[in-house]
C-alpha cells in the first residue's frame, strides 16, 4: 500500500512557541505510514538541531526567503518584483492602518498584502500531496502553490487582537479546505471575524510532549544565570519582544513591586522587534540588576525549571506553548486574564488568573509572593497533571484522503 503525501509548510525553526509545537508534530508522525516533506522558506534557527529524522527537508526556494530580509537585499538578488511587491504592500498597510487608527503591528497587515501581491512571482512547490499543511499564516503557498487533494490552514493566535485585513484574506481562507485553530478559543475568536467559516474551522491542540520538556529541562543548571538568593523570589517570562506579549507592562509592573518591598528579580528570555525599546524601559526606570534580560534560548527549559514562579503577561494569545510548559515542570504559573486565558489554565487550581495591565500584574504576583500555600497548591497541581496530547495527530491523519 502506497504512503500518503504530506507537506508540512513553515516559515523556519527560530526559538519560539510555533516552531516548538511543529517540532512536537514533526516528531510524532507516523513515517512507515506517511511520506511528510517539510518547507522551511527559510533554513535557520536554533530549533533545526532537534528536526527528527523522518520528515524530508525540501531544498530552501530563494523567492520564498525573501519576506523576512531587507527589501535592499533582495533587490541585490534580482527579485525585483517581489520587492516591489513588499515596497506596495507596506505603503497600503500603513494608509490602512491609520485609516483604523492601528498604531501597533501593523507588520501582520504589510506581511498579509506581501503574499498576496507577491505570490503570482513565487514558484510552484514541485510535487503532489494528499495533504497541505500550512503551519504559520499567511496561507498563501498552500492555496496557490502546491497541488494538493486536502489544504489545511493553522490558527496559533487570538484573531481578535490581530490587525489583519478581512477584505485581503477572505479568498485565502476560502481556498483552504481546512482551518485548524488550537484551541476552542481561538476558533471563537477568528468565527467573529469569519464566521461563514465555521463549517470548516476544527480544533487541533498544539502537541507536546512532557517527556521531551522534562528531558531538555535537565541538560544544564540555570543557576549560575538565575542565582537563588535568600528570600527572593525568581520569575520568569518566555517570549517573542513584541506587542502582544507585554514585556513593557512587566517591566513596569516589576518597579511598582520593587518600590511596595516586594525581593523579586524578573528574568526574561526572548527576542523580537521591540527589544531595543524594552532595553530602554529598563534603564530608564533603573531596573538593569531587577529586570534581567537573558537573550535567546535554545533551550529554556532548565531557565523554568529554576524559576520560583513562572509568569505570562500578555495582551493576548491563542495557546501559549511556554505556560503548558512551565505548568509540565510543576511551577506556579500566572497568567494574564484575555480573552483564550481559559484554554491555557484551569483558574485557582493548576495556575493563577490575574487581571490584564500593569496593576493587574501587581495584583497577581504581590498575592502568589505572599500566599505559599496557594502558590505551592496550583504547582502541586500542575506536577500531578498530564499535559501530553500525542493523541492529536489523530486529527492530523483523519484529514488525509484515504
Amino acid at each position: 500500500m502506497a504512503k500518503s503525501k504530506v507537506l508540512i509548510i513553515s516559515s523556519d525553526l527560530e526559538v519560539g512557541g510555533v516552531e516548538r509545537s511543529l517540532i512536537g508534530l514533526l516528531s510524532i508522525f507516523d513515517y512507515s505510514l506517511y511520506d511528510v516533506d517539510l518547507l522551511l522558506y527559510r533554513h535557520e534557527g536554533h530549533f533545526l538541531k532537534y528536526l527528527p529524522k523522518g520528515p524530508r527537508l525540501l531544498p530552501q526556494i530563494p523567492q520564498y526567503s525573501t519576506f523576512q530580509r531587507p527589501i535592499i537585499e533582495i533587490l541585490r538578488e534580482g527579485h525585483i518584483r517581489i520587492a516591489l511587491s513588499r515596497v506596495f504592500a507596506k505603503f497600503l498597510s500603513q494608509i490602512d492602518a491609520r485609516r483604523r487608527g492601528i498604531t501597533t503591528e501593523t507588520y501582520y497587515l504589510a506581511i498579509q498584502k506581501s503574499w498576496r501581491f507577491a505570490i503570482p512571482f513565487l514558484p510552484m512547490i514541485s510535487g503532489q500531496y494528499d495533504l497541505a499543511i500550512s503551519f504559520i499564516s499567511p496561507h498563501y503557498t498552500a492555496t496557490d502553490r502546491v497541488k494538493a487533494k486536502i489544504r489545511v490552514g493553522w490558527i496559533h493566535t487570538d484573531y481578535r487582537m490581530v490587525p489583519s485585513d478581512g477584505s485581503y484574506e477572505a479568498a485565502m481562507w476560502d481556498k483552504l479546505d481546512y482551518i485548524s485553530a488550537v484551541s476552542n478559543e481561538c476558533r471563537e475568536s477568528f468565527l467573529e471575524r469569519f464566521p461563514n467559516l465555521s463549517h470548516k474551522t476544527i480544533v487541533i491542540e498544539n502537541i507536546l510532549s512532557p517527556d521531551f520538556v522534562r528531558q531538555q529541562a535537565k541538560e544544564f543548571d540555570a543557576g549560575g544565570e538565575m542565582p537563588p538568593e535568600s528570600g527572593l523570589m525568581r520569575i520568569l517570562t518566555v517570549g517573542r519582544f513584541c506587542h502582544q506579549k507585554a514585556f513593557d507592562e512587566a517591566i513596569l509592573a516589576c518597579r511598582t513591586l520593587i518600590d511596595t518591598g516586594c525581593r523579586i528579580r524578573w528574568y526574561a528570555i526572548g527576542y523580537g522587534p521591540d527589544e531595543p525599546v524594552i532595553r530602554q524601559l529598563i534603564i530608564a526606570n533603573g531596573m538593569e540588576d531587577t529586570f534581567i534580560i537573558l537573550g535567546k534560548k535554545m533551550n529554556p527549559y532548565p531557565y523554568m525549571q529554576t524559576c520560583d514562579l513562572y509568569v505570562q503577561p500578555s495582551r493576548y494569545e491563542g495557546k501559549a506553548v511556554t505556560v503548558r510548559e512551565a505548568q509540565i515542570l510543576g511551577k506556579p504559573v500566572m497568567i494574564t486574564r484575555f480573552p483564550t486565558s481559559a484554554s491555557q489554565v484551569e483558574e485557582g487550581v493548576d495556575g493563577h488568573v490575574c487581571e490584564a495591565g500593569i496593576d493587574g500584574i501587581v495584583e497577581g504576583i504581590r498575592l502568589l509572593i505572599e500566599d505559599s500555600a496557594y502558590r505551592d497548591r496550583i504547582a502541586i497541581a500542575a506536577a500531578g497533571r498530564d499535559y501530553g496530547n500525542k493523541s492529536e495527530v489523530e486529527n492530523i491523519y483523519s484529514l488525509i484522503p484515504q
